[in-house]
């Protein structure tokens, strides 16, 4: 794998001790004696083992995170920014570190390493201003000599339930705010990234002054303990990152308890692709939107919308950039397409593949595994182009989640927006065509929570709001919609002189 860095500070490698919970400030084993294996998706092999918590466990998490919720909420502004401060340096000088554990954990190439560290740096940048942006505000009264007053206050106890594709920037996105604000936190990271999906998280704010029992790490498979960290009483918002069926129920499941849910759910975002457009920019922003991280993203393209008229060309261009991109081991420094994160994942998107296929489209490139040395059964899928694709194929209609770009022709620029419109999802998508005025026509014009004109879908900036509509969540991430679903409003109001009543 080559040479490896040291960390500065904790312990940062597959490794080093996982085997443990990280509950009320102190590391302790599960419950019971099971623990899960941590596979590289480069290698196939174990990496890591890390506990099988029990609801015991979850319930032993959030008692630590609702104990030390009071004492928390009443820290200064200052003393909680000191702590994001610390918490960033210890960032920062483990961030070699982190990148080496999203390679064997995630499959990650370096290029998805370095993006998801700078994503992450932003988001807790942000939410480090946090403490001092959080404010009331003064109401008039219609009542004479009454003062009202608004103050903005933590949630209390938030639970991050984080997803595998992105770990580290998806769990910073609502662990770092909600820190931030006042809120204790519990962290159930998925079970295939649960060491950069939350253990680590543990591991850095250990590097600061951070209280015990503020943040409580709990692993383990959400068939076992998934309902129970979802519903837990103690809990008052759960944020959530991954597939539209699970979010529905841990929505649903959250309600019960009337916790605030914050939902980041899949996408089917299109690349529109008219006749005026830049062909270069918009196959660029086609190559890096279909393949980064194996498409293993949620905001990525999942069809290409391209007008007839250059649809020949976009193809052609296309298919040749996708059969140049390096592929192989992530830990191959030159690779950009990587392993996929397990054989479920690769056999879905392929069966995809194939049935779109079978339907009529052509496979223009890709389509099957990589074989890497020395690897049995290979979870590496070759960059895919498939041509003479429609709405209702597999590959277009589903969110197939892997390095396979459907491309579907369109005449007008009505049906183009009818086609991109034409799921269930509302993430993001993209719009090249040819001029910024005519990009921003269209993109109000479709239903997706943000759009991207002149470039490609995948962007994440921790000052700009980022949600999805329909089925693609509820709630908000980044700026004020983090800082809304993490906080409660109290009014108080003051009667400064005497109040006369009817009776």
């Amino acid at each position: 794998m080559g040479d490896r860095s040291e960390p500065t500070g904790p312990a940062l490698t597959t490794d080093a001790q996982w085997d443990v919970l990280y509950i009320d400030g102190e590391w302790r084993p599960a419950d019971g004696d099971e623990t899960i294996p941590v596979m590289d998706p480069s290698t196939r092999d174990q990496v890591a083992r890390v506990p099988a918590g029990t609801e015991g466990d979850v319930d032993a998490a959030y008692e630590a995170a609702a104990e030390a919720a009071t004492e928390w909420a009443e820290t200064t502004p200052d003393r909680r920014e000191t702590v994001l401060n610390e918490f960033l340096q210890a960032f920062d000088d483990n961030k070699e570190a982190i990148i080496e554990l999203l390679e064997d954990e995630a499959g990650g190439s370096r290029i998805m390493g370095e993006t998801s560290i700078g994503i992450a740096r932003d988001h807790a940048r942000e939410a480090s201003t946090y403490p001092r942006r959080v404010k009331g505000e003064h109401k008039e009264s219609s009542i004479p000599g009454k003062e009202n007053i608004v103050r903005r206050e933590p949630a209390g106890v938030v639970t991050v339930i984080t997803p595998w594709n992105f770990p580290l920037n998806l769990t910073m996105r609502a662990v770092a705010p909600a820190v931030a604000t006042g809120n204790t936190v519990v962290i159930k990271p998925a079970t295939n990234t649960p060491i950069t999906g939350g253990l680590v998280f543990a591991r850095l704010f250990e590097e600061t002054s951070l209280p015990d029992g503020v943040v409580n790490v709990v692993t383990g498979r959400g068939s076992e303990i998934g309902d129970r960290v979802a519903g837990h009483p103690e809990s008052d918002v759960v944020t959530f990152t991954g597939s539209t069926p699970v979010g529905r129920q841990v929505a649903a499941t959250a309600a019960e308890n009337l916790a605030t849910p914050v939902m980041e759910l899949g996408g089917n975002n299109a690349h529109i692709v008219t006749a005026d457009a830049d062909l270069d920019a918009a196959v660029d922003g086609g190559v890096f939107g279909s393949f980064v991280h194996q498409g293993q993203v949620c905001i990525s393209i999942n069809r290409h919308v391209v007008h007839e008229d250059v649809y020949d060309e976009y193809v052609d261009r296309l298919t040749q950039r996708a059969e140049a991109l390096p592929v192989g081991s992530a830990h191959d420094p030159d690779t950009v397409v990587g392993p996929i994160i397990d054989e479920s994942q690769r056999d879905e998107m392929l069966g995809y593949v194939e049935e779109t296929v079978d339907a009529g489209a052509t496979l223009e490139t890709g389509g099957e595994t990589v074989d890497l040395p020395g690897v049995e059964d290979s979870l590496v899928v070759a960059p895919t182009v498939l041509s003479e694709v429609t709405n209702d194929m597999s590959a277009a209609c589903f969110e197939h989640f892997g390095p396979i770009a459907p491309v579907i022709p369109f005449s007008t620029v009505e049906e183009a927006i009818d086609i991109a419109n034409d799921t269930a999802y509302g993430l993001s998508g993209s719009v090249h065509a040819g001029d910024e005025g005519t990009g921003q026509s269209i993109a109000r014009r479709l239903d997706t929570g943000h759009v991207h004109v002149d470039d490609q879908p995948i962007n994440d900036e921790a000052h700009v709001p980022f949600s999805g509509i329909n089925a693609s969540g509820m709630g908000g991430f980044n700026s004020d919609r983090i800082l809304d679903a993490i906080t409660e409003t109290k009014w108080i109001s003051v009667q400064h002189e005497p109040r006369e009543f009817p009776f």
